[in-house]
């Protein structure tokens, strides 16, 4: 189905039109139900599929600081190149030495391949950076960013000079104007002649324009993207990386805060885990570290949710106890745990609260969860748990725990994890379900019978994963939006829920579907993106009672699944509703419960619309995306219309101005 197509279908949605006995869909607007949480609807960040280095962080160069096992990789030298290891930074010690090559036709040089190519927009301001320092007499650079495949040979799309001063390693910058968009460019830096030797340490391209214009700063449109779904949460930095591959490869926040040029190398788990997807070279330079998320919590309004290492590493991975931290050794850990608070929310009299000042943010970021492992199982996790909400709970009761479900939605450790969790008085359980079509169109009243006596629930991770496809098609995400009608109708034990993966790089990603992709220069936001987007753009305030035949509307025989709210900051109320089969669906929307005056006599209708094998692409970005139109209604009657076949809409009440 074409666009001009889809809007039409859309179209018929807003005449009211009815040719068939409607479906009555009964709202009760009389008492208010249950708050919806501000962080009902948020996001998840994790590195895999490239999605920080090579994606969200604007960074360039890949091994800036000749730091991973190979120290060449992503470089190519010429010339006489000598690497040494006691560099300024005593977490990133090695350096390379340019010295003459030796002849007068033949040059000194270093070439960085960067992620899947080193890319620029012409007319737009790069700033490279580099520690340097000549060793007696000045040295000078020539920087130049390259096109590799114009016509066979290289050219030199832009180029500066940059003079090194003999004596302390000193940072030194440059601001690079290409004259040509190159998607898969190289950076080139040249010993010019005469040639004195010079030591460089730390090599950097970013563009000046990043979000927020940060020297350290992220991708413009990535962060951008997030941004414009008005996250009420931002789970970070990750799932599976947060425990490692093993305990030394776990993520570690304390080697990702501090000066950018002195944060440590760390291996990425899913470099070399999936065989169909070999990035033997994907590390984690720490430019994103946990003040960069901090940050861009704050930026975009969203409750940060940071998670840590409970001791344990990745279970699928590691068997034996002797691959995770014996109990009795838990005390590092967990002092991170509250070193990690401290860090979000002390005062700068604090150790940690200073840090975070010394970085430029005196103001406590108003932390308030704290994950403890990832999707964990087992006596083994419940053991670790223990002291760390205790510690947690006598240092800082106001902070709330989450814990975790395991990887199942459902199963023996589940179960078991639930009640654990329950004994041990966690705040959350982290649910997650990467699950088939069939299991999203079951589950859209999978929390109407959840206790409400015990934790929260936090949908951490979830998407619908069509059968033999992983992709992002249309469908898949129709049935995440009738999924998430069961979340908002159930907003009373559902706190907070995050689809996942977030980011992939087209060429670079090891899991899929992911809610945005991109290459180099181009982004994507895919049909998932856009339900998710609703969702926190309509969450109102307060859950509104919703029913097909005295029930709750999850699919049954008809394969409408809908939901209503409140929103107390407009006196609007939102009925999000979902077909899902190949028919329309009359419906007519009876309310019962507004006071007079307070009839709403407009509405807005949100369609979102596609064929089931539909999907955006980096070439199509558009194909699927909401349509939008209001109409006028009559305050005192029903209101009928038409949801057209395979369609997710908003219908948002309001009283005109």
């Amino acid at each position: 189905m074409n666009i001009t197509t889809r809007m039409l279908a859309a179209a018929i949605a807003f005449t009211g039109l009815s040719a068939t006995a409607a479906t009555t869909v009964d709202i009760d607007l009389g008492k208010k139900g249950a708050p919806v949480a501000p962080t009902m609807y948020g996001l998840f960040f994790e590195d895999i599929n490239y999605a920080a280095d090579g994606g969200l962080y604007a960074e360039k160069i890949k091994n800036r600081s000749f730091e991973f096992p190979q120290p060449f990789t992503g470089w190519t030298v010429a010339g006489n190149v000598e690497l040494l290891d006691n560099g300024p930074f005593e977490r990133n010690p090695h350096f390379v030495r340019l010295k003459p090559a030796g002849h007068p036709h033949k040059h000194t040089a270093l070439e960085n391949e960067g992620y899947f190519g080193v890319s620029f927009e012409a007319g737009k301001q790069y700033r490279f950076s580099v520690w340097a320092r000549a060793l007696e007499s000045p040295a000078k650079l020539r920087i130049e960013l390259v096109d590799p495949a114009a016509d066979g040979e290289t050219h030199a799309i832009a180029q500066q000079e940059i003079t090194v001063m003999p004596g302390e390693w000193q940072k030194y910058t440059a601001l690079l104007t290409p004259g040509a968009t190159v998607e898969k460019g190289r950076l080139r830096v040249f010993l010019c002649r005469p040639e004195s030797e010079v030591d460089l340490e730390h090599i950097s391209l970013m563009p000046v324009d990043t979000w927020k214009g940060r020297e350290n700063g992220l991708r413009n449109d990535l962060a951008q993207a997030l941004y414009d779904t008005h996250p009420g949460v931002f789970r970070f930095p990750g799932g599976c990386i947060v425990e490692g591959t093993d305990l030394a490869t776990r993520y570690q926040w304390k080697n990702t805060v501090g000066p950018v040029e002195n944060r440590p190398l760390n291996e990425n788990r899913w470099h070399y885990t999936f065989a169909h997807r070999f990035y033997p070279d994907y590390y984690q330079s720490g430019g994103l570290g946990f003040f960069e998320f901090f940050q861009l919590c704050e930026d975009m309004g969203a409750a940060p949710l940071p998670v840590v290492s409970v001791g344990l590493a990745c279970q699928y991975q590691n068997n034996a106890d002797s691959c995770h931290v014996p109990v009795d050794d838990l005390q590092p850990y967990i002092d991170d745990a509250l070193d990690l608070i401290q860090f979000a929310n002390g005062d700068t009299t604090t150790v940690w609260g200073k840090v975070r000042s010394d970085m430029g943010h005196p103001a406590p970021f108003g932390l308030k969860y704290i994950g403890i492992g990832n999707e964990q199982w087992g006596e083994e996790f419940t053991v670790r748990l223990q002291p760390f909400i205790k510690a947690i709970r006598k240092a800082y009761p106001d902070i709330r725990i989450v814990g975790s479900s395991g990887p199942a939605p459902d199963g023996k450790d589940f179960d078991y994890l639930w009640g654990e969790m329950t004994r041990l008085g966690a705040d959350l359980v982290d649910e997650h379900f990467y699950r088939p079509e069939s299991w999203f169109i079951a589950s859209a009243d999978r929390y109407d019978s959840y206790s409400r006596k015990g934790p929260k629930v936090f949908a951490g991770e979830y998407a619908c994963h069509g059968a033999g496809k992983k992709r992002n098609h249309f469908n898949a995400a129709l049935l995440e939006a009738a999924f998430m009608t069961g979340l908002e109708r159930n907003a009373d034990i559902v706190e907070m829920a995050t689809y996942a993966p977030l980011f992939a790089h087209v060429e670079g990603w090891q899991w899929r579907p992911d809610m945005i992709w991109y290459d180099n220069l181009r982004s994507v936001k895919t049909a998932s993106y856009h339900v998710q987007k609703l969702y926190s753009d309509n969450k109102g305030t307060h859950t509104a009672t919703l029913t097909v035949d005295g029930k709750p509307a999850t699919g049954g025989d008809t394969g409408l699944y809908a939901s209503a709210v409140r929103d107390d900051s407009d006196g609007s109320y939102i009925v999000k509703a979902v077909n899902i089969t190949g028919e329309p669906i009359d419906l007519n929307l009876k309310v019962k419960g507004l006071k007079k005056g307070k009839m709403p006599d407009t509405v807005t209708i949100t369609t979102l619309h596609a064929g089931d094998d539909e999907e955006n692409t980096l070439d199509n970005p558009r194909l699927i995306e909401p349509q939008t139109r209001t109409m006028t209604v009559d305050a005192a009657a029903d209101w009928n219309t038409v949801l057209p076949a395979k369609t997710f809409a908003v219908y948002r009440f309001s009283k005109s101005k």
